[in-house]
C-alpha cells in the first residue's frame, strides 16, 4: 500500500469529483455514521427512511448536497444484516470504503482512466445492488476502484473490458428499491488485489480483519484528495 500511496500523491494532488460536476465540491460535506457519534444515539439506521432522514438534517444543516466520510467507520447499519455476520465471532461492522450521500439518479463519473474488471446486480437485501468494477494502471502499478449501490440501468450495454475515461460517465446512483434497500448513496472503493472475487468484494469487514483489509483497500481519500 505504501506504493500506491506514493504513486497517488505523485500523479493525484487536486480534488476528485466522482458525482456531477453541477455540484460543486464546496456544496460536500462530512458525515459520520460511526457508532461513536452520540448524534445517532437512538437512531435505528437500518431503516432506510430514518438513515435518510439524519442525513438530509446534517446536509440542510451544513447547506450542502452531498455528505460523504465512512472509511474504517464502526457502524451499526449493518446490524439486521444476516449476510455480514462473521464466522465464529461478531458481525462486520467496519466499512472499507467512502460514501457519497445525495439524490438517486445523481451522476457518477471516473476518476482515472480505467477498463471495466466487471459488474454485476448483487441484488440481495444489504448487498451493494448494481455494482461495478474498473481496473486501472499508474506507473506500472494496478489497482481497482469499486462502485457500488448504483442504478439498474448502469449495467446495460456494459462489457468486461470496456474502456472509460477520466471523468467519463459511468453510471447513476442506485433507489432503495434496488441498491440494497439503503438510503440512496455511492459506495466508492479501492482494492488493490481482487483475488478471485468478481462483481464484487466485501465493503464492510470484521474488526479483526481490519489489518488485511485496510492494506487491500486504501483511503480512497489518497485518490480524492477531498
Amino acid at each position: 500500500m505504501t506504493l500506491l500511496r506514493k504513486r497517488f500523491q505523485s500523479n493525484f494532488q487536486e480534488p476528485i469529483s466522482i458525482l456531477d460536476k453541477g455540484i460543486p465540491l464546496k456544496m460536500y460535506t462530512g458525515l459520520n455514521l460511526s457508532i461513536e457519534n452520540s448524534n445517532l444515539d437512538g437512531l435505528n439506521l437500518t431503516e432506510p427512511e430514518i438513515c435518510q432522514n439524519y442525513i438530509t438534517s446534517v446536509l440542510q444543516t451544513n447547506n450542502a448536497e452531498v455528505a460523504y466520510g465512512g472509511y474504517l467507520e464502526n457502524r451499526s447499519l449493518y446490524s439486521d444484516k444476516v449476510g455480514f455476520m462473521g464466522i465464529g465471532e461478531t458481525q462486520r461492522t467496519i466499512h472499507l470504503g467512502i460514501d457519497f450521500w445525495t439524490k438517486a439518479g445523481t451522476t457518477v463519473l471516473v476518476p482515472f482512466t480505467g477498463i471495466v474488471h466487471s459488474f454485476k446486480n448483487n441484488n440481495i437485501r444489504g448487498d451493494y445492488g448494481p455494482t461495478i468494477i474498473l481496473e486501472h494502471e499508474i506507473a506500472g502499478l494496478r489497482f481497482h476502484t469499486l462502485y457500488g449501490h448504483l442504478s439498474i440501468k448502469s449495467l446495460q450495454n456494459l462489457k468486461t473490458g470496456q474502456s472509460f475515461e477520466t471523468e467519463a460517465v459511468l453510471g447513476t446512483i442506485g433507489s432503495q428499491e434496488v441498491n440494497g434497500n439503503y438510503a440512496p448513496h455511492l459506495h466508492f472503493q479501492i482494492i488493490i488485489d481482487m483475488n478471485d472475487w468478481s462483481g464484487d468484494y466485501p465493503g464492510v469487514c470484521a474488526k479483526s480483519d481490519i489489518s488485511h483489509y485496510s492494506d487491500n483497500c486504501p483511503d480512497p481519500n489518497l485518490l480524492l484528495n477531498l
